[in-house]
Formats: structure tokens, C-alpha cells, sequence
């Protein structure tokens, strides 16, 4: 792929966790039949797969996972909206390993490393 400046930009193959699919399933179920708000639910989802998009598009625009130091600095989150998006990105792979509200505990992240 070229971009506009006429350089070549990589491409990333986009590969979602089994685990991060069931944590978006949760998310918007509970904002869905917990806290009966449906449409709200819609947004949320739409919002966590948007902000995916994005990190197929460009995975090292956002920060390193710091629950999950490396050298290499494979490890990274995007923020949306209550959660944090962690992935893994790997030669021309980008890995979704999970979705964790902000507000849990830093264990919970590098568990996820040990995913996929």
C-alpha cells in the first residue's frame, strides 16, 4: 500500500483473541441487560471495534502496555471510552489480546499475556 507521500506502508494482519471477543460479549451485555440500556450497548460495541480499526491501521500510534514490559515493546493499549484494549504486535501481526475496564488491577493485564 502507498500512501500519499509516495512511501510504502505496511500492513498489519488483524488477528482477535477468543478471549477479547468473549470480554466485548460481556462489556455489552452487562451495559445491555444488567443496566437496561441497550442502545447504549450498540455504542459501546461500536466504539471498541472502531478504536480495533484503528490499531489495525497504525498499532505503534498508541502507548506501551506498561503492566507488560519488554524490550521489544510488543505489548500495547489503546484507551476506549472505561477500557483498555491490549494487544500484541508481532512481525506484521496485531493480536487483540483483551479489553479490562481502567479501573482493574494491573495482574489482571498480564495475565493476558499468557493468551494465544
Amino acid at each position: 500500500m502507498v500512501n500519499p507521500k509516495g512511501k510504502t506502508k505496511e500492513t498489519y494482519f488483524l488477528k482477535v483473541s477468543e478471549n477479547a471477543l468473549r470480554d466485548i460479549d460481556q462489556i455489552t451485555g452487562y451495559i445491555a441487560f444488567i443496566k437496561h440500556q441497550p442502545i447504549n450497548a450498540i455504542r459501546v460495541g461500536d466504539k471498541i471495534f472502531e478504536t480495533i480499526g484503528r490499531i489495525e491501521q497504525n498499532p505503534f500510534a498508541f502507548h506501551e502496555c506498561e503492566e507488560i514490559p519488554t524490550k521489544t515493546k510488543i505489548y500495547r493499549k489503546a484507551t476506549c471510552m472505561s477500557w483498555h484494549i491490549i494487544f500484541k504486535v508481532k512481525d506484521s501481526e496485531v493480536i487483540i489480546l483483551g479489553i479490562i475496564h481502567v479501573s482493574r488491577k494491573a495482574s489482571r493485564v498480564r495475565k493476558l499475556r499468557k493468551e494465544i
